[in-house]
């Protein structure tokens, strides 16, 4: 019996992949739901290619192309937590951009659905409420990311506690070899030149500002219970090596493989087996040779913000996260100097007072309050 899917974001850079994949297997797994914010024209090319129960799309501004396909339409993001909860789902693609994805990933834990996770914000700004979604739903929750998928992998058949240390890639964006002054000028156009991940716009800049790799720590934290002490992170421009985890007796294992996330993205469908695929075999010395370096916290402030927010927790990540979208928007809108990122979310931080998370409607107030500072600091008014 194929398993019924449910991807949430299905016209950005992990959806389109997710696609690929799911396409590849329509033995095994069957496009129950799509949902998009509103590309209605991609969504209606893909409604067409995989002929889901429902198609949705968030912005009710936007309407379909065509009526005359099979799919229910729905608008709204509610219609996100209905679809993570229909009977027919069992599996939950959330690749929903932002805090926005937060609501879509409680529902699908709370309805015992195998959360293949992409939005790494759900756990940055609200890590408790999740895990005890997870824990009260009795369902899974499997990382999309590569940098945790690769994780999960290297701790398959490993007993509690053998790992002592949990070692995050990071390519090193963009501006990897450009100087602080450069920074100053650097463009959107420039910051979305990543050297070898194809992502959206906002997880582009956010690789650039290596706030990708903060939120990253935060979420390693929570899906693998590791102490920040136990969390490094080094830069690796080829990514090739997508973690590392250091065993109790210093043994280390890695996983590698090519830049690509439709390799995380099936091992999420089918974890903990492993499903013959057509991927190109592994050549070592193409990909060679391997480097590593540290991550210069001096030009890229904004990685350390992010961690200490974790280390602190309660409300603070929430507060980290929802500065930091406001500041990338205004970068992309050109109203706002790369460097001028961190400084947005270091004010936020610097003005919140945080509070341990006990309830959903502490985090959206942690999240309106850094959305208002970071918008008042950059003089947008409230």
């Amino acid at each position: 019996m194929r398993a019924g899917v449910a991807i949430l974001g299905s016209t950005g850079s992990i959806g389109r992949s997710a696609l690929s994949v799911l396409d590849r297997h329509r033995d095994r797994f069957r496009v129950v739901a799509l949902a998009a914010h509103r590309n209605a024209a991609e969504l209606f090319e893909q409604v067409e290619r995989f002929d889901p129960d429902v198609a949705v799309l968030v912005d009710s501004a936007v309407r379909p192309y065509s009526a005359q396909s099979r799919a229910q339409w729905r608008h709204g993001a509610e219609a996100l937590e209905e679809v993570a909860s229909r009977a027919d789902v069992d599996i939950v693609i959330n690749a929903v951009v932002g805090a926005a994805g937060l609501a879509t990933t409680l529902a699908a834990l709370e309805a015992g659905k195998r959360l293949a996770l992409a939005n790494k914000e759900s756990l940055v700004i609200a890590g408790p409420l999740v895990m005890t979604a997870l824990r009260r739903g009795g369902g899974e929750l499997v990382p999309i990311d590569s940098e945790h998928s690769a994780i999960l992998q290297c701790l398959r058949g490993a007993a509690p506690n053998e790992a002592r240390r949990l070692i995050l890639t990071a390519s090193g964006g963009p501006f990897r070899n450009w100087d602080e002054k450069a920074l100053e000028r650097a463009t959107p156009a420039d910051a979305l030149r990543h050297p070898t991940w194809e992502m959206g716009a906002k997880i582009t800049v956010d690789s650039a500002t290596l706030v990708n790799k903060a939120l990253e720590v935060v979420e390693a934290h929570h899906l693998f219970g590791m102490p920040y002490d136990g969390l490094d992170v080094v830069v690796h421009p080829q990514s090739v090596v997508h973690s590392l985890v250091e065993f109790v007796d210093g043994s280390v294992v890695a996983q590698l493989g090519p830049p690509t996330m439709e390799l995380p993205i099936l091992y999420a469908l089918t974890h903990p087996a492993r499903i013959p695929d057509r991927t190109a075999v592994f050549d070592p010395l193409k990909l060679g040779p391997l480097t590593f370096e540290p991550v210069d916290e001096s030009k890229f402030p904004a990685f350390r913000l992010g961690v200490d927010a974790g280390r602190e927790g309660g409300t603070a990540p929430a507060v980290f996260n929802a500065a930091n979208e406001v500041a990338v928007e205004r970068f992309l809108a050109g109203e706002l100097p790369f460097t001028g990122i961190p400084r947005v979310i270091e004010a936020a931080l610097a003005a919140h007072r945080s509070v341990a998370i006990e309830s959903l409607e502490d985090v959206l107030e942690a999240d309106r309050q850094g959305r208002a500072v970071a918008r008042e600091s950059i003089g947008i008014p409230c």
